[in-house]
């Protein structure tokens, strides 16, 4: 097996990734890996920087599917507990949704999920193995509570049970901060009775008096979304959810945690301390986080900052390919902030579509159905032959060597998930001296990492109904030699966005 690098976060440097080892008994059956994705809060769209995140993970996925190696990848839908102030203060996202929408937070929360993974599939981000709302999952977030409360780890105060994180050696060490910097952060949004800046609720107490939403009657009430629990009736912290969630179906196949660069300080820091402290084992080897997505102006996009932009909104009203913002993305490596901009966008969508287009050409229409179908379904791995070039200046004359595509590609994505070298492996292999069929076998097989559907190139374009009647009088007039009105024909084709390339087998038109 190839070797495998990734970022950690843990100990902000490069390593060679090595999954857990399965016990003893299982051995044979190696190669496993545990990913947990944090997940959307469902009370409203994922907008475009949320979604990077969920790339970025997908091509992590799909490069540890690609080593050999067998995934079980779980993602939990947060449908309850996450505040509007990330220090456990202010209201419940999905409740105050629910009154703003006049609706019920369950609603709200179906709603949003049902919203999150269309979009994933429209950016063809495959989906976990396993889903797990954080609503289904409340009796094992009270029990990993009861387990920190027996270890002295837990206070009470008038809202809700408490972590004390002075009680947990290390609690900086995904951060790296200075322990007082936390504390800085943590003062913003102050709760007196808190021991410490930093301690984060557990379970949050219901509070009386909450205003209806604006289609009941009545007074007031307490929340749509509470459970009892030991401590009194409630809800579980943001925090407790995903370790409860991911110790109950990874258990102890801990390998990777992903999330956004903002989830370190706060709750992934979190999350470490008290799944160390319930379990006295280490929570997960490696933790990888994507950078953030700027708009103009450098600001990050966010929907506390009422900035963002959702996939429907940016990209499908305006007739952008979602597959576009994929190839835009696979651009930056992953850890690197980017800005989206529509000039960025529709370069992308350009660049998309040359792209395609040089994998057409090498499936042109005097290719028989069954060529092509044998240039798809044959197994890449034998049509990756080494091809010999005279490239390399470091040779002179007549000396010769040798380029193995596959192993090229393969140390771009095992250094950190690079798509953009990966990308431009791809370019190589198209002006390669591959025969075609070589080439489409390559490019199908790098497409299992980048996902961008090149085998969906080879398909006919749709071309508009306009566009589709003027290219049939063109090879009409083509074919009665009437060249003057074949090129008044391809004049009004451009005129609509398309080009028009001429070939003995007929002609090509394309989106521009």
């Amino acid at each position: 097996m190839n070797k495998l690098y990734l970022y950690n976060t843990l100990t902000r440097k490069k390593e060679e990734f090595k999954a857990i080892p399965p016990p003893a008994p299982l051995l044979k059956g190696g190669g496993k890996v545990g990913l947990y994705t944090c997940g959307p809060t469902v009370y409203n769209y994922a907008h475009l920087g949320n979604l990077r995140t969920y790339l970025f993970e997908d091509i992590l996925k799909r490069a540890l599917l690609y080593n050999g190696y067998k995934v079980k990848h779980v993602m939990n839908i947060t449908d309850v507990g996450h505040l509007t102030g990330d220090m456990d203060m202010g209201e419940d996202k999905l409740e105050m949704e629910a009154r703003k929408e006049k609706k019920t937070a369950w609603q709200i929360a179906e709603f949003y999920t049902r919203t999150f993974r269309y979009d994933i599939k429209r950016l063809n981000i495959m989906e976990p193995d396993i889903w797990c709302k954080a609503t289904d999952y409340i009796k094992e977030q009270i029990e990993l509570i009861k387990k920190l409360e027996k270890k002295g780890y837990t206070y009470k105060t008038s809202d809700g049970i408490y972590y004390d994180t002075s009680k947990f050696r290390n609690y900086n060490k995904l951060s790296h901060l200075p322990l007082e910097k936390l504390k800085e952060g943590a003062r913003v949004e102050k709760n007196q009775e808190k021991k410490n800046p930093t301690d984060f609720a557990l379970w949050k107490l219901s509070t009386p008096k909450i205003p209806l939403t604006p289609f009941e009657k009545g007074g007031k009430k307490n929340r749509q979304m509470e459970w009892d629990s030991p401590w009194g009736v409630g809800f579980p912290g943001w925090h407790i959810e995903c370790s409860a969630m991911s110790l109950a179906l990874l258990k102890n196949q801990l390998d990777i945690h992903c999330g956004g660069i903002d989830h370190i300080n706060v709750h992934h820091t979190n999350e470490i301390a008290q799944s160390e402290a319930a379990t006295g084992k280490k929570f997960f080897n490696f933790w990888l986080h994507g950078a953030f997505l700027n708009i103009a102006g450098g600001k990050k996009m966010a929907k506390s900052a009422e900035n963002f932009l959702a996939l429907e909104t940016a990209l499908i009203k305006k007739g952008i390919e979602p597959l576009a913002y994929r190839f835009m993305l696979l651009q930056t490596h992953y850890r690197k902030p980017m800005e989206y901009s529509e000039a960025g966008i529709k370069s992308a969508e350009r660049g998309l579509e040359h792209l395609r287009n040089q994998i057409r050409d090498l499936t042109p229409a005097r290719l028989s159905e069954k060529h092509r179908h044998s240039c798809e379904s044959r197994n890449p791995e034998k049509r990756m032959a080494k091809v010999k070039l005279f490239l390399d200046p470091r040779f002179h004359g007549d000396d010769e060597f040798s380029i193995d595509f596959k192993e090229i590609f393969l140390a771009a994505i095992n250094d950190d998930l690079n798509t953009p070298r990966a990308l431009a492996v791809v370019q190589e292999v198209l002006k390669s001296k591959l025969t075609d069929e070589e080439k489409l076998a390559a490019v199908f097989d790098f497409d299992k990492v980048l996902g961008l559907d090149f085998k969906g190139a080879l398909k006919k374009m749709k071309l508009p109904e306009e566009v589709e009647k003027l290219a049939e009088a063109r090879q009409k007039a083509r074919e009665e030699k009437d060249f003057k009105l074949s090129d008044e024909l391809r004049k009004k084709i451009e005129s609509l966005g398309y080009s028009v390339e001429d070939a003995k087998d007929g002609q090509r038109i394309v989106k521009k």
